[in-house]
């Protein structure tokens, strides 16, 4: 059974080796250039336990394999009841419910941090993605056209949505 708990500073490292694996499938981020550890020490910090907090899933020897992070949304006061939730999960583990279990927590976690709405932003050829949020009642509030330019090809974004 995957345990899941808050992250710690030392789970950093492997924080963004799972989040360079989805880097270098082209189809889970974005992002294309992969981060060091130092690079995303920042992002680490703005993540709060009380109103942003980011929860990881371990395995039973402790190995955190997947994780799932609670941001702001634009940052904006009127929308800090509304957050963005991204997951991660090692590519080595797809498939075990880790997803799952990281959703579970983090929708029953929302009360707690205050949040009322997640919004997911996820590129459309992200098909497992889109899955787990359907899964969970996620539905599809918006699309983005080819906003984003990945391996010489074009590929747009879903916003999916749900009210918590």
């Amino acid at each position: 059974m995957p345990r899941i708990r808050k992250a710690s500073l030392t789970d950093l490292p492997r924080l963004v080796a799972i989040y360079n694996q989805a880097i270098a499938s082209h189809t889970a981020t974005a992002d294309i250039i992969p981060f060091t550890v130092a690079a995303r020490a920042g992002w680490y910090t703005a993540h709060t336990p009380d109103l942003y907090p980011i929860y990881v899933c371990e395995d039973e020897n402790s190995l955190v394999t997947g994780y799932l992070s609670i941001s702001p949304y634009r940052d904006r006061p009127a929308l800090a009841r509304t957050a963005e939730i991204s997951y991660y999960v090692d590519y080595s583990q797809h498939g075990h419910g880790i997803g799952s279990a990281l959703m579970e927590h983090a929708l029953q976690d929302a009360p707690r941090i205050a949040k009322k709405v997640y919004i997911a932003i996820l590129l459309e050829k992200n098909a497992p993605s889109l899955r787990l949020l359907e899964k969970y009642g996620f539905s599809r509030w918006g699309y983005l056209p080819d906003v984003a330019e990945l391996m010489g090809g074009l590929c747009g974004q879903f916003i999916y949505g749900k009210a918590v």
